[in-house]
């Protein structure tokens, strides 16, 4: 008896739907032969899946945004695949594509090489400050958050290095949580308790969105006593000590430096791809890919990303929702066509929104954004992320698969032949 296996890399958005789509929609038509099973398993450092669009707020406070509504264990919402589906608590330190292996460090120090048939690679990023990152387990990270609320209450200076969505939430979150709601007709808190500041290093904050839409973002954080400076780079922030409550030194690029309680860099993000050969990354250090297909051309057949560290996508969850369907129908076709030995099927294209679209709430009852170029009101922003994260819209769903119970309606497009896309797809 032998096992082909559908390995999916990561345990986030990307990976969990990844491997619900395939539950659904691959294995179930996968060639049958005697002596051979067919799984999916998913690799993850942690066994719960982090909602991390929620970490603003929780990084606030626990009690706006208790823990129990950021962890989701993974296994138990994959109960209706017994005997189908694996999951294994590790990392990927390297990938043989010769060998179609991947190797593992599990949580408990074992290594593993784990074969696989096809290959999806969903390792998401890592952030810059530990509060939006999961790199071990759950306790680790709310060990984290534990530390920054014992920190922040004797807090009197908080500074974000980034004028991204991350940072423009965090500044509403904290500013309100700390200094409160100003009154009806007031412009910003009369006697804020903590001075935060955002700095953007570009003429304005949230590069996706208009200008017009950046300066409501900076009226509704002034109401909860958070400042902006734009056209500056943080160039440095150093702690004066090793002690807990020691201050920290932020240098501008403008020469000025400001002292803080708190700094917080949130300038971006960096993709997990470092146990990739350097072959298959862009100069980003993101999986490079087919743009179309999202095949990994340079790793050889039967290798896919999907999710924020793939070169194909400006990132973001919404994002997903397109291009998951296509990468996860391009695989059945390779994988049924390897299995069978015939004549690999048309491709699935995946086509990118790129549209105005984003949502940012700032404090517990504002929020700017767009939604398919469309600027949408703050009211709007609340009820759909403002409220709670979209935990309530959107959890269920993502981990139950049942976001992914149908596959959508496409198009077929030409099979590209393989000379032409210089690898192989059988």
């Amino acid at each position: 008896m032998s096992t082909e296996t559908i390995l999916v890399l990561g345990g986030s958005f990307a990976g969990i739907s990844s491997a619900h789509f395939a539950l659904k929609h691959i294995i179930p038509v996968l060639p049958k032969k005697d002596g051979i099973t067919y799984n999916v398993t998913v690799v993850n450092p942690s066994k719960d899946f982090y909602w991390r669009i929620a970490g603003p707020r929780v990084a606030a406070s626990k009690e706006l945004m208790p823990y129990n509504k950021l962890f989701y264990p993974i296994e138990p919402a994959f109960a209706y695949a017994k005997g189908k589906f694996n999951f294994v608590q590790g990392k990927a330190t390297h990938v043989d594509s010769a060998g179609q292996t991947v190797s593992v460090e599990t949580a408990s120090g074992e290594q593993k090489n784990i074969p696989y048939a096809a290959l999806v690679i969903a390792t998401g990023f890592s952030t810059p400050s530990p509060l939006f990152t999961q790199t071990t387990d759950r306790a680790a990270l709310e060990a984290t958050y534990e530390a920054f609320h014992s920190q922040l209450k004797h807090a009197k200076t908080v500074v974000i290095g980034g004028a991204g969505p991350v940072a423009v939430e965090l500044a509403g979150e904290l500013a309100e949580a700390v200094n409160g709601k100003p009154g009806f007709m007031a412009s910003a808190p009369k006697n804020p308790k903590v001075k935060v500041t955002v700095i953007s290093a570009e003429k304005k904050m949230l590069p996706i969105l208009r200008e017009s839409i950046s300066k409501q973002a900076e009226k509704f954080l002034k109401r909860v006593g958070a400042e902006v400076v734009y056209n500056t780079k943080v160039v440095s922030a150093t702690k004066a000590s090793d002690a807990e409550d020691a201050k920290m030194t932020v240098q501008l690029s403008d020469g000025k430096t400001i002292e803080a309680d708190i700094y917080i860099d949130a300038t971006g993000t960096r993709p997990n791809t470092n146990f990739l050969p350097k072959e298959w990354l862009d100069n980003r250090n993101r999986v490079s890919c087919n743009a179309k297909t999202l095949r990994v051309e340079a790793a050889g057949p039967r290798v896919y990303v999907v999710g924020d560290c793939g070169s194909y996508t400006r990132g973001g969850v919404m994002d997903q929702y397109d291009a998951i369907p296509v990468a996860m129908t391009n695989l059945r076709t390779d994988l049924i066509a390897h299995l069978s030995g015939q004549t690999p099927g048309p491709d699935r294209h995946y086509e990118a929104n790129l549209k105005e679209q984003q949502l940012v709430p700032i404090g517990t009852s504002k929020g700017v954004g767009a939604a398919n170029g469309m600027a949408l009101p703050s009211v709007m922003v609340w009820g759909i992320k403002g409220r709670d994260y979209m935990i309530g819209m959107l959890v269920e769903g993502h981990m139950n698969g049942k976001t992914y119970e149908k596959e959508g309606k496409w198009k077929p497009q030409p099979v590209v032949a393989a000379a032409q896309m210089g690898t192989s797809r059988g």
